[in-house]
Order: structure tokens, then C-alpha cells, then sequence
């Protein structure tokens, strides 16, 4: 990789340095077999980036290309790195039961489990496709939207297959704001998660799209500091060059927000780490 397409490094001067991206996709949007190829560039993007800790996160539709004994080796030729084998379940109709048994079958091999919604009322489209996916919330009532997208967040947080949320208020990504007050929905669906002790994600995904805010908002990462919850990092980077994208800006808006710790994760065993 040439010098000017390395991420830029957390800078020294920022108020805390981060340490873990626990949101990538190394496949990206396709199936991709596992190969050192493919995978030593993500740990030479987190030495360049000054990361200690990531996880491999491809959507459970893509399984077909992870590889353990993969992951296993890249983790030996970088032993000064923590390399977790993961994946993200969402709520996909047509893939995500054959996801969920995949996990089941996997659970012991892997270290982390991302939930997150991105499927409404089309099963051929992700809501949160850029643009496309905006005209399935165009002339529609955002209210109703945003009541059935937590309900679908709180459907899968019963499943009891996930280690935490990903970008929790992904159905903001286009834009769309409600109308009404949505403050006892959110803190509903936050007692829900905190009830079964799963962590949030601090997403810096939301910065690159249309909507130019982190996931999740502020005053839904308040409620949730307020409800003890924890938080992990992450970019949700669809390429190494995106691993730990603006984390030197998520970092001040940690400092701001009072959060001193964030978690990691090996064999679904939780550790809280200080910033």
C-alpha cells in the first residue's frame, strides 16, 4: 500500500487515543475467501493507526468467505495485534436464518457478534443503501418508521445472538428526522438492551453519510451512560484504508461525553478497558 493511501494516524494531541475498531468488513459487499492477501493489510492500516485491538465483522450472508484457520494465521505473523474473529447479524429475510444457525454452530470459535438492522419492508434492499435505499422512507409517515426500526432492534436483541448493537440509529442515515417525540421509544429499546447487558457502538460511519452525525446520537448516548451501558469503537470500514476513519474526532467527542472506557471482546467474554 503506498504511503498516501494509508488512514490518517490518531494525532498525538488528541484528548484520548483509541485502541479498538470492533466494526470491518473485509469482505466488503461480496463474498471474499479469507486469505492473508486479503486480511494483512487490515493489520498493517491498525499498526499504522497506532490500533492494538480489531475485529473481522463481515454480514452473516457473506460467512461462505471467513476462515478461522485464516484469521488464526494472520494473528500469528501479528503478534503484537488482538485479532477477533466476528461477524454481523442483521435482520436480513432471506439470509439471516441461516445465519443464526451459522453462529449457533460457530459460537465457540468466535470472539464477538455485531447486531444491527438494516432491512424494513424490502427483503431485495438495505434501507441504509446510499442513495437507493432513501425512497423507501421518502412520503412515508417517519414516525411509523422509526417505532417499527427499534422494534426490529429489539427483535434482535432477543435472539440472544449478539455482543452489541451497531449503529443503533442507522435509520437516520438519509436524513429523515420524526416529527413527534421519540424520547420514551429510544429509552424503551435502551432498558431492553441494557436489561440484557449488551454494549452500544460508537460509530464514526455516520460521518462519511448523508446524514454527517455519529452513531448514535448524543442525547441517546447520554440515556445510555445515565443506564450504565458500555460502548465499543468502530468505523464500520468497508476498506483498510477506512479502518479507524475520523477516530482522532470520535476521540473528542468521547472526551466531551464524559466516556473513560470502552470494551473488547474474546470468546464473547467482555472486558472494559480505560481509555
Amino acid at each position: 500500500m503506498p504511503p498516501e493511501a494509508l488512514p490518517t494516524p490518531q494525532h498525538p494531541n488528541t484528548p484520548l487515543l483509541l485502541f479498538s475498531d470492533y466494526h470491518t468488513h473485509p469482505q466488503g459487499h461480496r463474498v471474499q475467501r479469507y486469505t492473508q492477501a486479503l486480511l494483512q493489510p487490515w493489520a498493517d492500516s491498525a499498526r499504522s493507526l497506532g490500533l492494538k485491538d480489531i475485529a473481522f465483522t463481515d454480514h452473516d450472508r457473506y460467512r461462505a468467505g471467513i476462515d478461522f484457520d485464516e484469521i488464526d494465521r494472520l494473528q500469528e505473523r501479528n503478534s503484537d495485534l488482538r485479532i477477533r474473529a466476528g461477524v454481523e447479524l442483521d435482520n436480513d429475510p432471506i439470509h439471516s436464518a441461516a445465519g443464526r444457525k451459522w453462529i449457533e454452530k460457530h459460537w465457540d470459535t468466535l470472539d464477538f457478534v455485531l447486531g444491527s438492522v438494516h432491512f424494513l419492508d424490502r427483503a431485495d434492499q438495505m434501507f441504509d443503501s446510499v442513495p437507493d435505499g432513501a425512497a423507501q422512507l421518502d412520503g412515508r409517515n417517519i414516525d411509523a418508521i422509526y417505532t417499527d426500526y427499534f422494534r426490529r432492534i429489539r427483535e434482535l436483541v432477543a435472539t440472544g445472538l449478539i455482543d452489541c448493537l451497531a449503529h443503533l440509529d442507522l435509520i437516520k442515515i438519509h436524513g429523515h428526522r420524526p416529527t413527534a417525540e421519540i424520547g420514551n421509544l429510544v429509552n424503551e429499546t435502551l432498558e431492553f438492551i441494557r436489561g440484557r447487558d449488551l454494549p452500544i457502538e460508537l460509530s464514526t460511519a455516520g460521518w462519511r453519510k448523508p446524514v454527517n452525525e455519529l452513531y448514535p446520537a448524543d442525547a441517546i448516548i447520554e440515556l445510555a451512560m445515565e443506564k450504565g451501558s458500555s460502548f465499543t469503537t468502530a468505523s464500520d470500514a468497508h476498506s483498510h484504508v477506512q479502518l479507524g476513519e475520523n477516530f482522532a474526532k470520535l476521540a473528542h467527542k468521547i472526551a466531551d461525553l464524559g466516556i473513560r472506557q470502552v470494551c473488547t471482546f474474546e470468546k464473547h467474554k467482555r472486558a472494559e478497558l480505560p481509555l
